[in-house]
This record gives structure tokens, C-alpha cells and sequence, in this order.
């Protein structure tokens, strides 16, 4: 009778919303009519502290909970009692109270999600398991394939579940994938699949049942492909006209709920008067819950407070810097910052590929592993975007990451999951993302299109991420330990080109510079040239062959969020003010610089603003064509003009 209930309760619910889509009252809605046996009977054989990632067919998941129906209704409605305070949609949230974490609309990111989870579940000797959702459609993603390659290498406790509905969207199966059965891929990451019914309630919890249980004991991923299908429309604006009508009528009879009902009676465990009973009850509650969320308070715009939630609280000050400094190497900062992060946090957690024995492609790492073991310090295969979910995963299970991207360029095969998983999370609904990325980034190497690129500006542009770039070996390492201990994401770019080309002073003690503050590196009244990276140490090198030129050097350090005030003070002091930095010149960082100084520092100015970058072209490997492609070989004649204006 509990399991008859669970499985009711649902789609009354749904039917409710159908309702109030036609009388206008909201505005969307995507139907699970049909599937609810999954969404329960998977709940159901999963324990209360273990993490459900549901998607958007999956209320059963939050009602078998206990959500809040008057909760949920405020969140779909955008009411500022929801889960997202009116910021975002339908099941685009999560609840470390329920441990459910919704998805959001790119599908298959969430998989990596839960590989993060169970992993800290293991690595915690939590004998947990984690269950994820994904639709028949998005196992055509690349999230799917690495999420599953990464659960199966790393033996980790997850039960990957496809819905198999029959369409994504309009897109039949036959459109999607050419394998008979989707549980077939599983033999290819060398893990079990199981194919069920998933419109049969009983199958559903037997089966996940027994693989939760197993798994529990010994830790490894199942593929799980249970058999179902949409009986209304992807999202119900866009109907159900491309569906066969045969196969409609061949899945009602398979109807969950009816036939759970049926076997029911046919037991002499329910009647017609008790599920009367049943079902007036729901109603009664299901309209007193969502009337109570029309009621609920709209949400007051004020953009302070939407700018603030774009980040976890926090605002540790700078721990300064005491005992003894030796000159080391700048390569030697980076790795100075990432043990002393190992050593402070044992739930701190390296990765990257070939980050472990090896030590890293730059040998960053090396000795990480003698020194804090390989469950800490992990190679990973090459899948970008499933260790940054990972990371996101870790992070809301209560640890913390490191991870290398081997070159910065190589970050595009994991910019969804840092711009709309990371970034977003806390804004969304107040989760934090405690991951920091490590990005070998910068010319000067001869290293061609792919392994040179400064691309900070893809990130730059990103609200909810914060971006460092230290230019020296002190900056380094107080800047790397403040990226470890601040809870939000941050990414960390380190010029490959200084690793064993600079040295300079860094104490062996703990110490942190403040992420958003800049270095004033000389004070000068003749101009301003605002930079970062490796443009610093272009303008330092070119100040101190022309002495006579008095000039303010501003190193920026951190490019989100920036240090407006020294950047106002510099210009002010002189009037004149050059951007240096070594990406290309359209939509690079200093763009953003140049529009904000004179948006607001207009009237101190003597000159145009005057950017020196590099050109707009990919960045070439010859050293001749390197040289000119790069903004130092503009330098002289761009200080030059902005003094002679």
C-alpha cells in the first residue's frame, strides 16, 4: 500500500499541472506521465544519506523524499521560496537536506557529478551508493561515455540509470544509436548491465535493490537500462503528433500505475473505497500546497544581492608572509602552494593526467604521490569535462580539488561543465564549488595554435568564477594556497614559459595573497601600463632599458574580480594609461579594462586608452612568426605613441 501510494501521489501531481497549464497558471511543463515506477522504485532502494541525481521526469524522486510540494511549486513557479529563489527552472536545483542534485539542461554533465559523489563516498570509507538518471538521448553525449570510462576505471559505487523512453525530444531511437539495446554499451567499460522493465514497480526496486546493496559492499558502477516511454510531449508545447498512435495504445496497457493498481486487487489488498479514499486525500492536499505556492511572495529584484550570490561568502583576509624566503624557482612556487594545500586539508584531492607517479607533463607533482598516496593524487583518463564534474561531485560531498589541465588549452574540452556547472551552482541554489583548476597557459615556447593560447578572457567573461594569473614566484604560491582555501572556483593560470626561466623570493611559511587585490610595481607620473602574466615582466624589461621614462606598472594578478581602485588610482596619477597583455587583441581582457577606464576615469584622462596585445590570429609555432605574433614586439612603439600624444 506504501509503494500504491508512492506511485499515486505523482501523478496526481502531474495531472494537476496539466491543469494548470491549460488554465493558463504556469507556463511549462515537462511530464513524467508513464515513468513513475523508475523515479520511485530506484528511490526506494536507495538509503536516505545516499545522493539521488535525478532529471526532469523524475518528480517521483522528490515526492518519494518528502519534498515539499508547496516547496516545489514555488520553485516552478520562480517564487522566492523555491529552491532557487526564482533563478532558475523546473528541476535545475539540489538539496543537500534531500541529497538530491538536479540537473541542468545540458543532460548528461550531471553524470561526472555523481562519479565526484561517490568518489568522496569512497575515499571517506562511506559505504555508500550513488544513483544518477540520464535519458536514452543523452547517452549520444560525450558527459555519458567519460562519466561511465572514469566510474569504471576508479571502481566507483554508482548505478548509471537510462530511461529509455523512445524519444529525445522528436528523435526517435533508431535516430540516436545503432547498438540493439543501450545496456549493451556497458560490456564496453567492462561493467554489468541490466535491462528491466521500467513501468514495472516491483522490478524496478528488485533490481536496484540488490545492485545498491552489492555495490555497497563492493564498489563499482552498473549500467542499468530500464524500458519505458513518454506518454505526453517532451515538454508539452511541443506535443506528441511525431508518435506513432500504435504506440500509444501498445504502452498504455503497461501503464504503471494501472497495473500496480490492478495486481493490487487482484490480492485483495485494495478496493474501490480505500483508493477513493486514497485519492481524495491527495487532491485536498496536492490543492491546498500548490494555492499556498501561488501565494508566496514574487522575488525582489535588487542586483546587489543577485551580484553577491553569484559566489560562496567568504572574505578571508591575506595571511602574512613570516621566517626565513629562498630564492626558488618560479615551477617551484606552484608546487610549494599545491603541498602545502595537500598537508593543511587531507580531504584535498589532486587531479589531472599523468599527475601521479609521472609527476605532470611540467613535474609539478612529482614525489605527490610517495608523499600523500594515489587516492589523493589521481591520474585520470584524458576526459576533461568528466574530472572538472568530478570536482564539482567532490565538492558537494565535502572535499576539495585540484585539477591539472595539462595545457590551458585543452580547458575547451571542459568549458561546459566549468561555465554552467561550476559557475553557476551557487548563484542557482546556494551550493559552493570548491574546485580549483591549474591552467599552464602562455607563448613564448614554440608551441604552436594548441598548447600556447592565452584564454582567460573565456573565463573573464563567466560570472561566478574567480581568475587568477600570477606574474612571479612569490604571487604564485600566495595566491595558489588563497585559490585552496577559498570555497568558490577559481581558475589558476601559471605561464609555462616562467616555470624554470624566473626566480625570486618566496617564504617557506605559510602565506596568502588576497584574490581581487593587485601589485603596484612602480610608481611613475608619465603613464600607467596596466598588465598581467607574462606582460609584466615585458614592461618591467622594457622600463629598465629607458629609465627616463616615469611610469606607474600595475600587475592586476587577478582578473576576476579585478582591482578597480588601483587601477583608478594609477590612471589618475598620470593621465596616460597603456593595457599589456599577451592575448590577442579583439575581446581580450583589456577590452573590458579600456571600456571601464573610460566609462569612469574619463576626466583624469590625457590621452586615448591604448591597448598593446597580441594579434588577432591563431598563435603560429615559429619562433620568427611567434615573436611578431606576441604583443611585446608592439610594445615600444605603443609606449612610444601614447607619450608622444
Amino acid at each position: 500500500m506504501e509503494i500504491y501510494r508512492r506511485l499515486l501521489y505523482p501523478r496526481m501531481v502531474e495531472e494537476k499541472m496539466l491543469i494548470l497549464l491549460r488554465q493558463g497558471r504556469i507556463g511549462k511543463w515537462f511530464s513524467g506521465i508513464g515513468q513513475e515506477a523508475i523515479a520511485i522504485g530506484s528511490t526506494m532502494a536507495m538509503q536516505p544519506a545516499e545522493y539521488i541525481l535525478p532529471m526532469h521526469r523524475n518528480l517521483g524522486v522528490f515526492t518519494m523524499r518528502d519534498v515539499s510540494l508547496k516547496k516545489l511549486m514555488a520553485q516552478w513557479q520562480g517564487k522566492v521560496t523555491g529552491f532557487t529563489k526564482g533563478r532558475d527552472r523546473s528541476f535545475h536545483f539540489g538539496s543537500q537536506d534531500h541529497k538530491i542534485i538536479g540537473m541542468i539542461s545540458h543532460l548528461g554533465p550531471q553524470m561526472a557529478v555523481a562519479d565526484g559523489i561517490a568518489l568522496a563516498d569512497l575515499l571517506a570509507g562511506r559505504k555508500n551508493a550513488t544513483l544518477v538518471f540520464t535519458g536514452e538521448g543523452a547517452t549520444s553525449e560525450g558527459d555519458f561515455h567519460e562519466a561511465i570510462n572514469v566510474a569504471s576505471v576508479w571502481n566507483l559505487p554508482v548505478i548509471f540509470l537510462i530511461e529509455n523512453n523512445g524519444y529525445g525530444l522528436s528523435t526517435p531511437v533508431s535516430e540516436q544509436y545503432k547498438c540493439a539495446h543501450l545496456v549493451d554499451k556497458a560490456i564496453g567499460y567492462g561493467i554489468e548491465g541490466f535491462q528491466i522493465d521500467g513501468n514495472n514497480i516491483l522490478e524496478v526496486y528488485d533490481v536496484l535493490n540488490s545492485i545498491a546493496t552489492s555495490i555497497r559492499k563492493d564498489p563499482r558502477p552498473v549500467l542499468v537500462e530500464c524500458l519505458t516511454f513518454r506518454m505526453r510531449g517532451h515538454e508539452e508545447a511541443s506535443g506528441t503528433k511525431y508518435v506513432p498512435q500504435e504506440l500509444f495504445e501498445q504502452w498504455e496497457k503497461k501503464d504503471p500505475i494501472r497495473n500496480f493498481e490492478q495486481y493490487l486487487y487482484e490480492q485483495h489488498i485494495l478496493n474501490d473505497e480505500v483508493s477513493a479514499q486514497i485519492k481524495k486525500e491527495f487532491k485536498l492536499h496536492i490543492e491546498t500546497e500548490v494555492e499556498a505556492a501561488f501565494a508566496e511572495e514574487e522575488p525582489i529584484a535588487d542586483p546587489a544581492l543577485e551580484l553577491a550570490d553569484m559566489y560562496f561568502p567568504y572574505a578571508a583576509g591575506p595571511v602574512e608572509a613570516k621566517g626565513e624566503s629562498k630564492e626558488i624557482r618560479y615551477i617551484d612556487a606552484i608546487t610549494n602552494g599545491l603541498r602545502s594545500g595537500m598537508q593543511r586539508y587531507d580531504n584535498l584531492i589532486l587531479m589531472g593526467q599523468d599527475i601521479a607517479e609521472y609527476g605532470g607533463a611540467f613535474k609539478i607533482t612529482d614525489g605527490f604521490v610517495s608523499e600523500f598516496g594515489k587516492a589523493r593524487v589521481r591520474n585520470t583518463p584524458i576526459c576533461e569535462s568528466a574530472i572538472v564534474g568530478a570536482g564539482l561531485g567532490l565538492s558537494i560531498n565535502g572535499f576539495k580539488s585540484v585539477i591539472e589541465m595539462q595545457f590551458a588549452d585543452f580547458v575547451s574540452c571542459g568549458f561546459n561543465q566549468i561555465v554552467n556547472n561550476l559557475a553557476k551552482s551557487h548563484y542557482r541554489w546556494a551550493e559552493k564549488a570548491d574546485v580549483v583548476i591549474r591552467m599552464p597557459t602562455g607563448a613564448g615556447t614554440g608551441a604552436g595554435p594548441f598548447h600556447s593560447q592565452s584564454n582567460e578572457a573565456w573565463f573573464t567573461k563567466t560570472p561566478g568564477l574567480k581568475v587568477v594569473y600570477p606574474a612571479f614566484p612569490y604571487d604564485a604560491k600566495g595566491l595558489l594556497i588563497a585559490a585552496i582555501d577559498d570555497p568558490n572556483p577559481v581558475i589558476y593560470f601559471e605561464h609555462k614559459y616562467l616555470y624554470r626561466s624566473l626566480t625570486g623570493l618566496v617564504p617557506d611559511e605559510l602565506y596568502t595573497l588576497e584574490i581581487g587585490k593587485a601589485g603596484k610595481l612602480k610608481t611613475g607620473d608619465q603613464l600607467a601600463i596596466i598588465t598581467y602574466g607574462l606582460g609584466v615582466h615585458w614592461a618591467l624589461s622594457y622600463l629598465e632599458k629607458h629609465p627616463e621614462i616615469s611610469a606607474t606598472l600595475i600587475d592586476l594578478r587577478t582578473l576576476q574580480p579585478w582591482d578597480k581602485e588601483a587601477v583608478s588610482d594609477a590612471v589618475k596619477a598620470s593621465g596616460r594609461v597603456l593595457i599589456l597583455h599577451e592575448d590577442t587583441l579583439s575581446c581580450g581582457f583589456g577590452a573590458e579594462l579600456a571600456a571601464w577606464i573610460s566609462e569612469h576615469c574619463f576626466e583624469y584622462l590625457d590621452a586615448p586608452v591604448m591597448r598593446c596585445a597580441s594579434i588577432d590570429t591563431a598563435i603560429p609555432m615559429n619562433k620568427i612568426l611567434e615573436d611578431s605574433f606576441l604583443a611585446k614586439s608592439r610594445l615600444p612603439k605603443a609606449i612610444s605613441k601614447l607619450l608622444s600624444y
